[in-house]
């Protein structure tokens, strides 16, 4: 792997063949401040970029094997996830919570200073009382994240996040949302948010460089802010 030149960046992005990763690794690629982005995921790509590195790791209850690619990185883009319903409340946990902590431990092993974007969700509540377990899972997430040390934590809650290229629908609702999207954007602006600008705003955020510590919770209007 080559090193980066003087002020670009080296990029993790986990999740990258979901939708909002799929949008992040596409920025982070054309993006001019980036040297290198290494994609870390549970199956292949299938594409090939002079910037890209790719990494497939299966089991992500476990990343240690992944020390020496998260070894001296400026920032990861963390978008793996699953939607509500579509595994048991178990699995939805491990994949939210555990394999989120999991990954955040090893990266910050080895690169203390790296800068941290995390797709968490509207609603999410850090203080585990909302009855929803999402909510109540990625608030978890969200507060495991802010204690571990790095330097730089930003946390993004969209709300309905809008498919901007056509795909197989996950379940009704995300069927019925999609079919009044054009009304529910004009009416809602601030509950939608395009794919793609919220993958442009994950990496925006990461790659600024600034050697400042904060921790940073965007939600859909902040986002939308972003990006406008």
């Amino acid at each position: 792997m080559s090193a980066p030149s003087v002020g670009q960046r080296c990029l993790v992005i986990v999740g990258a063949t979901g939708m909002v990763g799929g949008y992040a690794l596409r920025y982070a690629l054309d993006h001019p401040a980036v040297e290198r982005v290494t994609a870390i995921g549970r199956r292949k790509l299938g594409i090939s970029h002079s910037k890209l590195d790719e990494v497939v790791h299966r089991d992500f209850a476990d990343c240690s094997a992944l020390a020496e690619a998260l070894s001296g990185r400026d920032a990861a883009i963390f978008c793996l996830g699953t939607y509500t319903g579509s595994v048991s409340d178990a699995e939805l946990r491990k994949i939210t919570v555990d394999y989120t902590v999991e990954f955040a431990r090893v990266l910050h092993s080895g690169s203390p200073d790296a800068a941290f974007s995390f797709l968490s969700g509207s609603g999410a509540d850090p203080t585990g009382r909302s009855r929803m377990a999402f909510a109540r899972y990625k608030g978890e997430a969200e507060k495991t994240l802010l204690a571990i040390g790095f330097p730089r934590v930003y946390i993004f809650r969209p709300a309905y996040i809008y498919p901007v290229e056509p795909r197989k629908e996950p379940n009704l609702s995300y069927r019925l949302l999609r079919a009044i999207y054009p009304a529910f954007r004009v009416l809602f602006p601030n509950q939608v948010i395009p794919a793609d600008e919220l993958g442009r705003a994950m990496v925006g955020v990461a790659v600024l460089g600034t050697v400042e510590s904060e921790a940073r919770i965007f939600e859909n209007r902040d986002i939308r802010a972003m990006v406008e």
